[in-house]
């Protein structure tokens, strides 16, 4: 029992982390529009987390289950003739290029969204729409004809109320970067749900290397083609892009896939959430940026609805459960 406690502690603690550096990177992608251009800074920060994946998986899986008998085999019995490896070593698979390249392919799509965005709007903004996610993934599952709970549609209209909040002042206009930061919101969702159709078929681990490297090498590609790309404004934007890139792509996703092995669904949500907080945290303490009470009451209706989107369902089944057994 005391482990199972830690074990819970410990992974919350460490999605806490993950939602930190999350929520901080939004002020490190403000702060490299300054310097280079959005797709170059989308394309080097994330093929910088797959190196970061890459390493990760050299350290962890240097060798595959299915070839672990055989490297024992050879350490004590030498065999004259080397035997081929299993069928099933290599990790690269025709489907699982596909199906990453795909994930990579909306990724590049929403963080370019998001990105251009940054130019146009606060940190604190970007971070909490970026956030709604988490209640438009559930939404979707009514177009899939999903049961969507109560819960789900209350946290959706208690988010909507504060994103109105947020975004729109008292002369009806809203910012101009939250259009982009709301697109990209609906282009991530399209893409968790991918994300869980295809991580039941492949490695996560090396899905998101995959993903990584599709968004790196597309966003790359536009940068190459449309932005100005010069060595001394990438050695000037280097700091962003190692936080950017090495603590929020690599690091932060690798925290997410360790800690929610022992993370209870209902306090992964709620820890999720914060990232917005967190954004809005360091936009004042790095940026000196300020919100009015309209906007600070927005924020709150919006972390509310995010929690309330995700817990209420996760505890009426758990009702529902108790109630039937």
């Amino acid at each position: 029992m005391k482990t199972t406690t830690r074990q819970h502690l410990r992974a919350n603690l460490l999605m806490l982390v993950a939602a930190m550096i999350w929520g901080s990177a939004f002020v490190a992608q403000r702060l490299s529009l300054d310097t280079i251009g959005p797709f170059l800074f989308t394309g080097l920060r994330f093929l910088l987390g797959a190196c970061v994946v890459l390493v990760l998986l050299a350290c962890l899986r240097p060798w595959s289950a299915a070839a672990k008998p055989l490297i024992e085999e050879r350490l004590h019995t030498p065999a004259p003739t080397p035997r081929p490896l299993p069928a099933r070593l290599p990790l690269v698979r025709f489907t699982l290029l596909r199906d990453g390249t795909w994930l990579g392919l909306l990724l590049a799509v929403a963080i370019s969204l998001q990105q251009i965005g940054l130019q146009y709007t606060k940190v604190a903004n970007a971070g909490f729409i970026s956030s709604l996610y988490v209640v438009i993934v559930p939404l979707m599952g009514v177009v899939l004809r999903h049961q969507t709970a109560l819960g789900t549609w209350l946290g959706a209209a208690l988010a909507a109320a504060g994103m109105y909040f947020l975004s729109v002042d008292e002369h009806f206009s809203m910012l101009y970067g939250d259009g982009y930061q709301l697109a990209g919101a609906l282009v991530i969702s399209a893409q968790v749900v991918l994300v869980g159709r295809f991580a039941r078929r492949h490695d996560p681990l090396v899905l998101a290397l995959v993903q990584f490297v599709a968004c790196g090498v597309v966003c790359s590609a536009i940068a190459l083609a449309y932005e100005p790309v010069r060595a001394a404004d990438i050695v000037r934007a280097a700091p962003t892009i190692l936080y950017g890139g090495a603590l929020s792509v690599g690091v932060a996703y690798t925290i997410q896939v360790v800690a929610q092995k022992h993370a209870a669904p209902a306090h992964a949500a709620v820890i999720f959430s914060m990232e917005g907080v967190f954004a809005a945290l360091a936009g004042w303490l790095v940026l000196g940026e300020t919100l009015t009470a309209r906007a600070v009451f927005g924020c709150v209706l919006m972390l509310i609805g995010l929690i309330v989107c995700q817990v209420m369902p996760i505890w009426h089944a758990r009702r529902q459960s108790a109630s039937v057994g």
